[in-house]
């Protein structure tokens, strides 16, 4: 591989400055906190609505733009949809305006996982509470298998692609390799290896064209220079908050909060239930911060609530203060809430860093073959690292150490997954199904 294969050279960037912004910055902060609140339906879902809103009505960025900030976000690690509307934001207005797409973006979703982790972790033994998440958890598991199934059959259609989702899965679940390793070499792998990069699902055409008419373009010196001082703010941004709550509040759980989420936001690739197995092997059996069911039903409130999947780490990270708190001043209410915003914050600042810092080189990193071709490798590991999420959280839900398999269970999981197969039942629509299942006591 050649030096410009292995580092395209940068484009010029686009400067919101050079001519007037075509929508003022408040009346976009408006519709980016309208977004927040209405951002059901999971990734496809929310870019279908930007797609519908900022592109077809508003006319706030071209087709071609869009397609280029989507397949840029999707090579990322994290929540592409977060981090398209950062993109939107940054053409439309700069840094500030990414910084305001992509926070009002999750910030609604975020607030509300934390009240309702407080409702789980305070009242988590009121009966009505317990039934209630008994008929979610297996339902919750029929939507995993169903993730499985549904990156499965875009990923694992050769037989290295297969060898390769299976030795993830092996690596996991009988080996305990570290997920972040396993990220690593899927990418080497798909990388090196052609067939492994030969999987659908991954762009979303377009080509590099020329980008939307509201800006135009203009050099911005030395590009290394630029990533230099950006690195340099990131890492300050996301090591005085860590120092600061440390100091006020003590190290525990918050050392180990920042530094588990902020390794998981840096791994994301393949969506939330890729990292999952991660935060879940760490939050559960590392640090017993929460326990296996708790899990689930966190997974189950973040597929029915707005903002992105990966809402289910606030949910985590609540926990981890309420269980976990070291401080002796601090109440379990205000452990868990600065856990939650802490972990809020870890798992959201890479995602700015990776827009503000690669935003204007969109075109010239596209370009780029092998870093296509690690991405699939990297998602076609993510199906045995998702099934072994679904074998892990399984048996703690449909297997119980008195009775064997709880066939209840495991009818409601069989159900909930032919219903998604079906496409005729949305997944909030399916969580709100085992909920009344189980308060009913079917389940």
């Amino acid at each position: 591989m050649d030096a410009e294969t292995a580092a395209p050279q940068p484009q010029p960037e686009t400067s919101p400055q050079s001519t007037p912004p075509a929508v003022g910055f408040a009346e976009a902060a408006w519709y980016w906190l309208h977004l927040g609140f209405i951002s059901f339906g999971g990734p496809a879902g929310q870019i279908a609505i930007m797609q519908a809103d900022c592109v077809d009505k508003k006319r706030w960025i071209d087709q071609q733009a869009f397609l280029r900030g989507l397949n840029y976000s999707m090579l990322l690690p994290g929540p592409e949809a977060q981090q398209l509307a950062a993109y939107i934001g940054w053409r439309l207005h700069g840094v500030w305006g990414a910084v305001t797409a992509g926070t009002l973006f999750f910030l609604p979703g975020a607030i509300l996982m934390m009240a309702l982790a407080w409702v789980a972790a305070a009242h988590g033994d009121n009966t009505w509470v317990i039934k209630i998440f008994n008929g979610i958890k297996p339902a919750v598991i029929g939507i995993i298998v169903f993730a499985v199934w549904r990156i499965g059959k875009k990923t694992c259609n050769s037989i290295p692609a297969v060898a390769l989702a299976a030795a993830a899965f092996a690596a996991l679940h009988f080996a305990h390799v570290p997920f972040p390793l396993i990220i690593l070499a899927a990418g080497v792998l798909g990388a090196l290896i052609p067939a492994l990069g030969r999987v659908g699902g991954h762009g979303h055409g377009g080509d590099a064209g020329q980008g939307d008419s509201h800006h135009m373009q203009r050099p911005v010196g030395n590009p290394w220079t630029r990533l230099a001082g950006i690195t340099a703010l990131f890492l300050v941004l996301l090591a005085l908050p860590v120092a600061a709550l440390v100091v006020i509040a003590g190290p525990a759980p918050f050392l180990a909060v920042a530094k588990l989420f902020t390794t998981a936001a840096l791994v994301t690739f393949g969506g939330a239930y890729a990292v999952l197995p991660y935060i879940t092997e760490a939050a559960v059996n590392t640090h017993g911060w929460i326990a296996p069911g708790d899990m689930l039903n966190g997974l189950a409130l973040a597929e029915t609530t707005p903002g992105p999947l990966v809402l289910v780490n606030t949910y985590v990270g609540f926990f981890a203060g309420w269980n976990g708190a070291g401080a002796a001043h601090l109440s379990q209410v205000a452990a868990g809430l600065l856990a939650a915003a802490l972990t809020t914050y870890v798992t959201y600042l890479p995602s700015f860093y990776f827009i503000i810092a690669g935003a204007p080189y969109v075109d010239a990193l596209q370009k780029n073959e092998r870093a296509r071709r690690a991405l699939s490798g990297i998602t076609t590991a993510v199906v045995g690292v998702i099934f072994n999420l679904a074998v892990f959280l399984g048996e703690s839900v449909l297997v119980t150490a008195s009775d064997g398999v709880d066939w209840t269970a495991a009818a409601v999981a069989t159900g909930a997954l032919a219903l998604l197969l079906s496409g005729k039942v949305p997944i909030p629509a399916l969580v709100g199904i085992g909920a009344v299942l189980g308060a009913i006591g079917l389940v």
